[in-house]
């Protein structure tokens, strides 16, 4: 009987390391630590060529949907630096933050939206890049809210 436990125990001992990997290259949660391998050059993420494809001008027309889903991500985005409006009155400004400029000026009027999109994806200025938060269609959606922003009448 005692010979049968201690079989049973020592097979479960046993159960506890799979001998795969030599020990010293395991760390205590059981991940296999192996060395850096440099990509081999050409070498291209996947799902990369689609993103670069979604970014190229002209980027879709503006349907009704794709600016409801621009003025959607802009409020989310966007508005919390340039305000709503896009007049650079956000809720970060009234705490403190330098404002952003106001889309109605005169250089962000003459922006295209492919322009505004390089803007979102790599920052300018004092804005980073929001390439890792917005998608590529959400870009050109954003920017195409945003010239429908530049081109209401600027209220008093």
């Amino acid at each position: 009987m005692r010979l049968a436990i201690g079989l049973v125990g020592l097979g479960l001992l046993a159960a506890c390391d799979t001998g795969t990997e030599e020990r010293n290259a395991v760390a205590s949660t059981r991940t296999v630590q192996r060395p850096y391998q440099a990509l081999p050059p050409g070498t291209i993420a996947r799902g990369a060529a689609a993103r670069q494809a979604a970014l190229e001008p002209p980027g879709p027309e503006p349907t009704p949907q794709l600016l409801a889903r621009g003025e959607e991500r802009f409020r989310v985005f966007c508005s919390p630096c340039h305000g709503i409006g896009g007049r650079g009155d956000g809720r970060v400004v009234s705490r403190g933050f330098a404002p952003p400029p106001s889309y109605r000026e005169e250089r962000l009027r003459g922006l295209s939206p492919e322009q505004i999109v390089q803007v979102i994806t790599h920052g300018k200025g004092r804005m980073f890049p929001y390439a890792d938060r917005v998608l590529p269609e959400e870009r050109w959606a954003i920017a195409h809210h945003v010239k429908r922003l530049q081109g209401l009448e600027e209220n008093p």
